[in-house]
């Protein structure tokens, strides 16, 4: 086997796998006649290790391994397996999705989750996009918001994760997710105040949060680091969409690429709103908006706390205190 990991240090939250476990799970996969012809591990990501598996059998395919249980988060566990099982809701966008091969919650063979996929074709819009001059990027953004607009229509059973558990009110699962992230900062030694302040002022307006009573399809994670583009087009063109793992019930307002569209007003981004159209600009819709901007907040704070990033760090706690400012006038 061409076997080519990606070298991790000892603090690193993403953990080696070794080319005996690449060959066992290919096999339990596909058979026990398989043989791994390479396994190329693939950078980017924060989360899953992942490897470019060729099986000699065509197109090499995906191979996504989840951390182990003791590593997951409070906040947003088994990523994997909401995934999974948020795909017959992504139907809209099915074709642009990679393909589920084989998938194993077991545990009997790795003591992980893992999860084989198609490749999907083109380039990595994270390399890609920037290749294009600024104002052709334009084209970009407006297929995304066309996509998150369809993922948006899809109507679910109540609020939170779409793997559950799920609420009957919005508040509820947001407040949910806030308590869990605050476990996963003290149980690691780090500040939670602040989050408990934020719920705390969050909750004096909770029936401006339950205003929104239609649960809807997010996906969580929608932007240019989880795209491929068509290799060598004239225009930036989308040809996949990957990493459907942080999917939930909820506000489309409350959504990643909602949040990020917003970010940067009057550059090529503003293109996502020509197909996406406009959200909410009611003064309860702008309360709101701060809700879910401390959310999109705090997960990041736990993602630069796992990866010990300082500077991040004390970025995002005054961000997050900022926001208890503003959301408390």
């Amino acid at each position: 086997m061409d076997y080519q990991p990606i070298t991790h240090e000892a603090g690193d939250f993403q953990r080696p796998v070794s080319a005996a476990e690449i060959q066992a799970v290919s096999r339990a996969a596909f058979g026990a006649d398989v043989e791994v012809l390479s396994a190329i591990e693939l950078g980017g990501g924060y989360y899953n290790t992942t490897f470019r598996v060729d099986l000699g059998q065509g197109k090499p395919v995906i191979l996504r391994i989840a951390p182990e249980p003791g590593r997951q988060s409070h906040a947003d566990p088994e990523l994997m397996r909401n995934e999974y099982i948020s795909v017959p809701y992504l139907a809209p966008v099915a074709n642009l999705l990679p393909r589920n091969l084989a998938a194993d919650f077991t545990h009997q063979v790795i003591g992980r989750d893992y999860l084989f996929q198609t490749m999907l074709d083109g380039v990595p819009a994270a390399s890609a996009l920037n290749s294009y001059p600024q104002p052709e990027r334009a084209s970009f953004f407006r297929d995304l918001g066309g996509i998150a607009h369809a993922i948006h229509e899809v109507r679910g059973p109540g609020f939170g994760r779409v793997a559950g558990p799920t609420h009957e009110r919005w508040s509820d699962a947001l407040f949910t997710w806030f308590d869990r992230a605050a476990a996963d900062l003290t149980d690691n030694g780090h500040e939670a105040g602040d989050l408990a302040k934020l719920v705390g002022v969050a909750d004096r307006n909770r029936a401006l949060l339950d205003e929104v009573v239609e649960p809807r399809l997010l996906n969580g994670d929608l932007w240019v680091g989880n795209v491929m583009l068509a290799q060598g087009a004239a225009q930036p063109t989308i040809t996949g969409v990957f990493d459907c793992d942080r999917t939930w019930w909820g506000d489309p307002q409350a959504d990643w690429p909602i949040y990020l569209a917003q970010r940067k007003p009057g550059s090529e981004r503003d293109a996502f709103w020509e197909s996406y159209g406009q959200v909410g600009q009611s003064e309860h819709a702008r309360w709101r908006a701060l809700v879910y901007e401390a959310k999109h907040a705090v997960g990041l704070l736990l993602e630069y706390h796992r990866f010990g990033w300082a500077k991040e760090i004390a970025e995002t706690y005054g961000e997050i205190r900022e926001l208890i400012a503003r959301l408390a006038d």
